[in-house]
């Protein structure tokens, strides 16, 4: 098993390059399966565990695939197998794409139900529920999502929660589906654009995606194509949190500025400075800051995958400050780790109160999830003495090389194996 262990107290200066977004990538990835003739060639994938996941269930499905470090030729023409049923299935979120993917394609398919970060209750009921307004028949038998059609025929839909993970599945299912499809109350997540442009590019109708209202009109059949995976906007904020919290300047490269405004409104906020420039941004800080309130809520909003991340941030902020969690419901699982470094946060439902303290305290504490895990480095970064973070599968998940940019920045940071 692995750890990272951190001394921190140290400032950062310097440039990285931000990865292909994960979330964009682990829908994509999926999407691909949809094209009935020629290779997708996706570019600028992230080299996280959950890409190798689905690169793995992708082949389990018929898929051939040739993977280079950061990009991926899938030819999809020769899936002989519909039944998603791995261990990879069952332990990643993101293996519900298959079944829209699925779906869309060969109008049926069987897939496991899906596992994931431990941050809440997460059902797929609105995911059934656009299938089922297609045409389709959903039946969950021994664990796993049965579903069929005779044909899919567009119709309107109605989400009753903004959902990402249903957005993007029904929107798969659709561009193969018979007539329009009009989506409404839809999440709006760069991500989502992201799978959009992808499928038209294969060659699907999509109008409408990063609004409240997506229009599909079905195509015959999708081919494939050869796209690049915008910048993550999750790995961009985590990393200009760090930078405000140990001091210095850092400068990131290869990002979207306007995917960040919400992260860097709260930072300059915070008493930051923040300068974009075209694909970089630029993080300067003393490492002095004053609490400041946050709500997370869909894009535009303050993402919740950085709220974690922020969390560290604030127990070292002057002053008092208060995250309200409107996403999910047990996103406060890493507080009684940063308690161990001696935080002084209190939790009240999905409401925490936060009173900045003067430094952290290095401690083992453990990545309780994904975002979880970014957190505890970054505490880890800005307390005194060594702090050790177990756990950090789940860190990998979405982090690529995570030791190694934070010290190409200057952070005293190594990965350690170590046995249980």
């Amino acid at each position: 098993m692995d750890k990272l262990v951190i001394n921190g107290g140290k400032s950062l200066f310097g440039s990285i390059e931000i990865n292909g977004a994960k979330n964009a990538a682990v829908a994509i990835l999926p999407a691909a399966i949809m094209a009935s003739k020629n290779t997708c060639s996706i570019d600028n994938i992230p080299n996280i565990e959950d890409v190798h996941c689905l690169e793995r269930i992708l082949t389990s499905l018929g898929c051939k695939l040739k993977i280079n470090k950061n990009s991926v030729e899938i030819d999809s023409t020769c899936i002989d197998n519909l039944n998603a049923n791995t261990e990879d299935v069952r332990k990643m979120r993101a293996s519900y794409y298959l079944i829209g993917a699925l779906l869309g394609r060969f109008k049926k398919a069987r897939v496991e139900l899906p596992g994931g970060c431990p941050i809440g209750v997460r059902p797929i009921d609105q995911h059934i529920k656009g299938f089922e307004a297609l045409g389709a028949q959903v039946e969950i038998k021994h664990g796993s999502v049965v579903i069929s059609a005779d044909r899919l025929i567009g119709t309107n839909i109605f989400f009753d929660v903004v959902s990402v993970g249903a957005t993007i599945n029904v929107m798969l299912a659709a561009s193969l589906a018979e007539g329009v499809t009009t989506l409404e109350n839809v999440a709006k997540e760069p991500h989502i654009v992201d799978v959009a442009n992808f499928l038209n590019s294969m060659g699907a109708s999509i109008k409408g995606a990063g609004t409240d209202i997506i229009r599909i009109t079905g195509v015959k059949e999708l081919k494939g194509c050869s796209y690049s995976v915008i910048p993550d906007q999750i790995e961009a904020g985590t990393y200009m949190i760090a930078a405000a919290a140990c001091g210095g300047e850092v400068v990131l490269q290869n990002i979207i500025p306007k995917h960040l405004e919400s992260i860097s409104a709260k930072l300059i906020e915070m008493g930051a400075e923040i300068k974009e420039d075209g694909d970089s941004i630029t993080i300067k800080s003393s490492g002095k800051l004053k609490g400041v309130n946050i709500k997370t809520q869909p894009y535009p909003g303050f993402p919740t995958d950085v709220q974690q991340p922020m969390s560290a941030l604030l127990t070292v902020s002057s002053g008092r400050s208060i995250i309200n969690e409107s996403i999910w419901e047990s996103r406060f699982k890493h507080v009684d780790e940063l308690k161990k470094m001696g935080a002084n946060i209190k939790v009240e439902g999905r409401t925490a109160i936060i009173d900045g303290v003067k430094n952290l305290s290095g401690a083992v504490v453990k990545a309780t999830d994904l975002r979880a895990g970014a957190a505890m480095v970054i505490a880890g970064l800005i307390a005194e003495g060594a702090t050790e973070v177990l756990s950090i599968e789940h860190i990998d998940r979405g982090y690529p090389n995570i030791e190694d940019k934070f010290k190409a920045l200057g952070a005293d940071i190594k990965r350690v194996s170590y046995s249980k």
